[in-house]
C-alpha cells in the first residue's frame, strides 16, 4: 500500500474500527516487520519537535492512531512512509 493510499484509510476511520497495521520498526542498522491489530479508540495528528535545528515556526506533525488491542492495552502507533494500514 502507498503512503497516500494509507493516509486516505486514516482519513475513513472512526473509533470502534477495527484495524491492521504493517509497520516497519528501525533500531540502528536492524529493522524489522510488526503487525499490530486492534480497535481504534482515537486519530490524531501530533505536531512534535523531533527535529533539531529548525526554524522555531516550522511545525512537523504526525498522524497517530491510538489502539486498543485484543488484550486491553492501549497503544500509540504513528504512520509513516513504511506503514501498511488496512481495516478488518
Amino acid at each position: 500500500m502507498t503512503y497516500p493510499a494509507a493516509i486516505n484509510v486514516f482519513d475513513s476511520l472512526q473509533p470502534g474500527d477495527r484495524v491492521e497495521i504493517t509497520h516497519e520498526v528501525k533500531v540502528g542498522f536492524r529493522k524489522w516487520s510488526s503487525v499490530t491489530t486492534g480497535e481504534v479508540v482515537s486519530k490524531e495528528r501530533r505536531r512534535h519537535g523531533l527535529h533539531e535545528k529548525r526554524n522555531f515556526d516550522d511545525k512537523v506533525w504526525s498522524d497517530c492512531l491510538v489502539l486498543k488491542r485484543d488484550d486491553g492495552e492501549l497503544t500509540t502507533i504513528t504512520l509513516d512512509e513504511f506503514s501498511d494500514l488496512r481495516k478488518v
